[in-house]
């Protein structure tokens, strides 16, 4: 009999109606009807939080108690909101280097409202948790039956059962029949190395718009350890903010990503002044695939490792960990 951990962080698989109320994590499980008798499923009432209000110290926790349940041979299930379900996910890929399966899961529409999705899902996450060919997948996310890689799955859509999805590279197979098939596997792991999570530590995201003048970015290293930028589409800032960037780039890291939330980042298709070439070789380091959130969480856990120190930062390990994901050398 295979085990699964199922841990409840709230979220709208929990609501009951729109306010603040959470269902328990027995009421939870319970909307799955007959359990599969072929798992035993073990619950941890974790949180009653909606996503949004999750913190880096709720998740150290939840990363702390996972490993230790994941050491003990038993598959695992994360079930919490939407709004940050993928953060959490890429996360636990960065901090629990494990074979056994881990799966985030939750519903986009509540119990009490028509064609919940919240129990299929359960139901589709518990079985690819209790499945020995899903491990050495890395932390997988499951909804809509579908199986995806957390370096890879966003929220698309602000209501759609079908919001999730991979975009550049796909799901990793589907739960069908009440079966995981898996049809592609991550060719390396989410993390180069054992990282941690502090959760003092302190990165910064910015999103640039157009005429944007660069007031957020003014004192920003006195405040924060790193930052992220999520620029124009393959890497590129006015060139107003070049200079400016570049003198961040001395004092703290900071990641160059794309807005687009799609493709990775160029370095060297555009050349000119405020282009990605321009830009990297003023010190940015590159996010390669990485959505901004994400590049953001692997920025973060990277500096919670030892990749700062009062003599600045290590750049190169850094460049390295982002690389890591693409194959590619900066």
């Amino acid at each position: 009999m295979s085990r699964v951990t199922v841990f409840t962080l709230g979220g709208t698989i929990s609501a009951r109606g729109g306010d603040a109320t959470r269902m328990t994590g027995t009421e939870v499980l319970a909307g799955l009807g007959v359990p599969d008798k072929d798992v035993d499923v073990v619950l941890r009432d974790f949180r009653r939080l909606p996503s949004s209000s999750l913190s880096f110290e709720d998740l150290a926790a939840l990363t702390e108690e996972v490993r230790e349940t994941v050491a003990a041979g038993s598959g695992v299930v994360v079930v919490q909101g939407t709004d940050t379900l993928e953060e959490t996910a890429f996360l636990l890929d960065l901090l629990c280097v494990t074979g056994e399966p881990i799966v985030v899961t939750g519903a986009m529409r509540r119990p009490d409202l028509p064609g919940p999705d919240g129990p299929a899902n359960l139901a589709a996450a518990i079985t690819v948790a209790a499945d020995p060919a899903c491990r050495h997948l890395g932390v997988l996310v499951v909804l809509a039956d579908e199986i995806h890689a957390a370096r890879h799955v966003r929220k698309t859509h602000t209501t759609s059962v079908a919001t999730f999805a991979s975009p550049g590279a796909g799901p990793l197979g589907s739960v069908v029949e009440g079966a995981a098939r898996i049809l592609l596997r991550p060719a390396t792991p989410s993390a180069p190395c054992p990282l941690r999570l502090d959760p003092t530590v302190r990165v910064a995201l910015v999103t640039l718009a157009l005429g944007d003048r660069g007031d957020l970015l003014t004192g920003l290293d006195a405040r924060y350890d790193g930052l992220v930028v999520a620029a124009f589409g393959a890497g590129h800032v006015p060139t107003w903010l070049v200079e400016p960037l570049e003198k961040l780039a001395t004092r703290i890291p900071v990641v160059l990503a794309s807005r687009t939330g799609a493709g990775t980042t160029l370095t060297h298709t555009y050349r000119g002044p405020g282009s990605e070439h321009d830009i990297l070789h003023r010190g940015l380091i590159p996010a390669g695939p990485l959505d901004p959130a994400k590049a953001r969480l692997l920025l973060h856990t990277l500096l919670s490792t030892g990749a700062a120190g009062p003599g600045g930062y290590d750049r190169p390990r850094i460049t390295a960990a982002f690389t890591h994901l693409t194959g590619r050398v900066f």
